[in-house]
C-alpha cells in the first residue's frame, strides 16, 4: 500500500547523462523532517531515497535511477507515494530543448506581492510542453534571485548602510550564517513549488548552471576588498552550499559524473543526449575583476570539447553571452564616476568583452572557432543574463558559430529605449581579430536585433537538418523562428 506523504518542494528532476543507452537521472523531494520518503518508482526499477541535509524542519531527499531508451520517442512514468509525474526520452529522431534564464526579480521575487504576471512565460512553456513535450530544459542561470538576502536579513541589511572600511572588517557571526540559510533554503523551496513551475521542473529533466544572481548581484566582479571580505565570502558560501544543493542535487563537495571537477572547485559540466553534446563552464566560481576562468577550467573546457568531437552539434551554455555588443566603452566611462554611482559597473564588468576580459574572450573565441573547424562540428552558443531576446555569428574563413540568447523568462526585460541603443549598436558587421568577424542578426519577423519582452527558447534539433530555434514572447511577434546551420 503506497503511504500518503506531504511535498513541500519537488519533485524536481536533472539529467545526468547517457551510458549504454541508459538516461541517467535525479529525483529531489522536500518533505516535512521526520516522515520517512518511500522508494521511487519508474520503468520497473526501485530505488531508495539518500538524505541530503535538513532545514527548517524539512528534509531534503535525492533518488537516483536510470532508464532504458528506444529508437522511438518514449514516455517513462515515476512514482513516489501515491503520486505519479511523466518524462519523455527522446529516440533517434530529434531532441527538442527548452531554455530559460532569469527566472525572478533583484526585490521581493516571492517574498511579497508578486507580479501576477510572473510566472506567464513558465505557463506558456507548460502549454507547448502538453502539445509537444521537451527531452531537455536547460536552465542557464539566474534561476534564483537571491538579492533580497540583503534586505530580509537584518545583519546584512545594516552592513549594507555602513561605510566601506566598516563593510570590509566586519565579521560574520555563525547566527548571521543560520539566518542567511535559513533564506536561501525557504527561497529555493518557494521558487520550485511555484504552481506554474512545479509540474514543469518534475517533467522535464533540467540541466542548470548558476549566474551571479543565484548568489546576489554582480558576484566576481566587485572590487577585491569587498569580493574577499568576510560578509561577502560568507554569503557567497552558503550560496554556493544551497546551489549545488537545489539545482544539482549534490553535495558541494561530491558532485556526480559528468562534472569538470568532483570536488566543486568549479561547477562546468558536460554531457551528450542522442548526438548532442552539451558543455557549460562556470564562469561565477572562479571570477574576479580580471579573470573569469583559471587556467585548471580553460583545460578542462578544451579537453571537453575534445571529447564532443563525434556529436552532430554541441551547445556550449555560457551563462553571459559571448557574442554581444561591445560596452567596453560605456564601461571605461562608468569607471569615472564619483564613488557611489557605479550602478552599473559590475553588470558592465561581468560582460565576455569587458575591456578587463578581452583576451579571455578571444581565448574563448579561438578554442570554439578552431574546435569547430577542425572537427566540422556546428557549435552554437546558449545565453541568458542581458534580459532580451538576440542571435548573432562569429565567422571566421567558413566556419560559422551562433550564439542564441534568451532572457528572461521572468525578469522584465529594459526600457524601449535602451533596447533601440542596443540595436543601434549592433548594426553592421565587426572585425573582432584576424579574419573573424562578429554580426548581431535582424530577428525574423521583428526586424530588431533585440527583442524587449519576456520570452524562452525552444530547439528543435532534427537528425540531419539544420537547428530550429524559436523564441516565444510575451510581447509582439508572439513566436520567431530562426534555422541555424
Amino acid at each position: 500500500m503506497a503511504i500518503s506523504l506531504t511535498f513541500i518542494t519537488g519533485p524536481v528532476l536533472y539529467f545526468r547523462g547517457k551510458v549504454a543507452q541508459r538516461y541517467q537521472l535525479a529525483v529531489l523531494i522536500v518533505i516535512p523532517a521526520g516522515a520517512p520518503p518511500p522508494p521511487l518508482q519508474a520503468d520497473g526499477v526501485e530505488a531508495t531515497a539518500e538524505s541530503l541535509g535538513s532545514r527548517l524542519e524539512r528534509t531534503v531527499w535525492r533518488y537516483t535511477f536510470a532508464v532504458k531508451g528506444n529508437a522511438t520517442e518514449r514516455a517513462i512514468t515515476y512514482a513516489i507515494s501515491e503520486r505519479t509525474w511523466r518524462f519523455f526520452l527522446p529516440g533517434d529522431a530529434h531532441l527538442r530543448i527548452a531554455f530559460t534564464a532569469c527566472n525572478g526579480l533583484e526585490e521581493g521575487d516571492c517574498l511579497g506581492a508578486v507580479d501576477p504576471n510572473r510566472n506567464e512565460r513558465w505557463q506558456h512553456l507548460g502549454a507547448e510542453h502538453a502539445r509537444s513535450p521537451f527531452h531537455l530544459l536547460i536552465q542557464g542561470g539566474d534561476q534564483l534571485y537571491a538579492d533580497d538576502v540583503w534586505r530580509e536579513v537584518p545583519y546584512l541589511a545594516a552592513w549594507r548602510k555602513r561605510s566601506r572600511h566598516a563593510r570590509v572588517t566586519a565579521p560574520f557571526p555563525p547566527e548571521v550564517a543560520e539566518a542567511a540559510a535559513d533564506f536561501y533554503f525557504d527561497h529555493y523551496c518557494r521558487i520550485w513549488a511555484q504552481h506554474d513551475i512545479a509540474p514543469l521542473v518534475a517533467s522535464i529533466p533540467s540541466l542548470m548552471m548558476w549566474d551571479d544572481h543565484d548568489i546576489f548581484d554582480g558576484w566576481g566582479s566587485h572590487p577585491p576588498d569587498l569580493q574577499h571580505c568576510p560578509v561577502f565570502r560568507g554569503v557567497g558560501s552558503i550560496a554556493r552550499r544551497h546551489f549545488t544543493l537545489f539545482q544539482l542535487a549534490a553535495s558541494p563537495n561530491a558532485l556526480p559524473a559528468g562534472f569538470g571537477d568532483p570536488t566543486g572547485k568549479h561547477f562546468g559540466w558536460s554531457f551528450m543526449m542522442d548526438g548532442i553534446g552539451m558543455l557549460a563552464p562556470d564562469l561565477r566560481s572562479e571570477r574576479t575583476r580580471h579573470q573569469i576562468l583559471s587556467e585548471t577550467s580553460w583545460r578542462w573546457l578544451q579537453e571537453a570539447l575534445e571529447a564532443l568531437e563525434h556529436c552532430r552539434r554541441v551547445f556550449v551554455v555560457s551563462t553571459v553571452p559571448v557574442l554581444n555588443i561591445d560596452l567596453s566603452p560605456l564601461e571605461r566611462m562608468v569607471a569615472f564616476l564619483p564613488p557611489g554611482r557605479h550602478f552599473y559597473q559590475d553588470d558592465l564588468r561581468d560582460q565576455w568583452r569587458s575591456y578587463a576580459h578581452r583576451q579571455e574572450w578571444q581565448r574563448l573565441l579561438d578554442c570554439l572557432l578552431d574546435f569547430s573547424q577542425r572537427t566540422q562540428t556546428p557549435v552554437t552558443i546558449l545565453s541568458g543574463e542581458i534580459h532580451f531576446g538576440a542571435a548573432g555569428f562569429v565567422e571566421r574563413n567558413s566556419t560559422r558559430i551562433y550564439q542564441l540568447i534568451s532572457s528572461a523568462i521572468v525578469h522584465p526585460s529594459p526600457p524601449l529605449l535602451i533596447a533601440y541603443c542596443f540595436d543601434l549598436l549592433g548594426r553592421g558587421t565587426r572585425k573582432v581579430a584576424p579574419r573573424t568577424q562578429l554580426r548581431m542578426l535582424p530577428l525574423p519577423g521583428l526586424g530588431k536585433r533585440y527583442l524587449a519582452a519576456r520570452n524562452w527558447l525552444a530547439l528543435e534539433c532534427p537528425t540531419a537538418s539544420a537547428l530550429q530555434a524559436q523564441w516565444h514572447s510575451a510581447g509582439q511577434p508572439s513566436m520567431i523562428t530562426m534555422r541555424v546551420a
